[in-house]
């Protein structure tokens, strides 16, 4: 059995992040949360976030599950400075990313101007809210799936070349279906990072409302109370998609 240090440092974690959200769980009646939910603008809100999260989820399991594939057979170093770079936006205050985007992606930008003009206007579109929930997000896709990748025993792979198999073959064939446990990891995490996303998309996108913009309007609006219902939603869909991807790890690795 570990030591005592061990298993207060554990208790004292597990009371600081588990103990919130059980407060809540307690609190808020489940009938209060479906009422909550059931009205006009938080199911408007509700459907922006889902098809603007699972897009920009999808566009970044398109992007970089290849490009992390890519990024594990390369040199190092050079495999270091890019993920470095990619990283970046995972570390910058979500109000920032707003901020760089909407100077590239405004209406008066240079290339927010051109797509605008050609009728793909950015700030206060769907457009918008994928966009900057794909950007505070999608490295979390590549990241995972370099990492995936990079864990994969080379013989496999030499030994399907050896027999003729192609590059897209292999990826297909030998290197996905190895990595997938944790490459369905970052897309999962990548999906909550993007639905639960504020900052960014507040300033990109305030209209059409998301959820985590409806959680303030209802915050300021109305008060804690009213907005701990919205909060309970997404602890049960915070909960269902960790523990979906929880059950995808364990059969696949079973």
């Amino acid at each position: 059995m570990a030591p005592a240090p061990f298993f207060v440092a554990a208790l004292l974690l597990l009371v600081s992040m588990v103990g919130p959200i059980i407060a809540v769980l307690a609190t808020v009646p489940p009938l209060e949360v479906l009422r909550a939910f059931s009205s006009t603008s938080a199911v408007d809100a509700a459907r922006v976030s889902l098809v603007a999260s699972t897009t920009a989820t999808l566009l970044a399991t398109l992007l970089g599950v290849p490009t992390g594939y890519w990024l594990a057979r390369i040199g190092a170093r050079l495999r270091a400075v890019l993920v470095f770079f990619l990283a970046l936006p995972l570390a910058f205050p979500p109000v920032a990313s707003g901020i760089v985007l909407i100077y590239v992606l405004g209406a008066r930008a240079p290339i927010g101007g051109w797509l605008s003009a050609h009728g793909l206007g950015v700030a206060d579109t769907m457009l918008g809210v994928i966009a900057a929930e794909f950007f505070v997000s999608g490295a979390f896709v590549t990241i995972a799936a370099t990492a995936a990748f990079s864990t994969i025993d080379s013989m496999y792979e030499e030994a399907a070349r050896t027999l003729g198999a192609s590059e897209w073959r292999i990826f297909l064939r030998v290197a996905l279906p190895a990595a997938a446990s944790n490459i369905a990891a970052g897309v999962a995490f990548a999906w909550l990072r993007a639905i639960g996303e504020y900052g960014a998309t507040s300033i990109v996108a305030y209209h059409p409302t998301s959820l985590p913009v409806a959680l303030y309007v209802t915050l300021a609006a109305s008060g804690v109370r009213d907005a701990l219902a919205l909060s309970y939603g997404f602890i049960v869909l915070a909960a269902v998609v960790v523990g979906v991807q929880w059950v995808f790890r364990r059969r696949v690795v079973l």
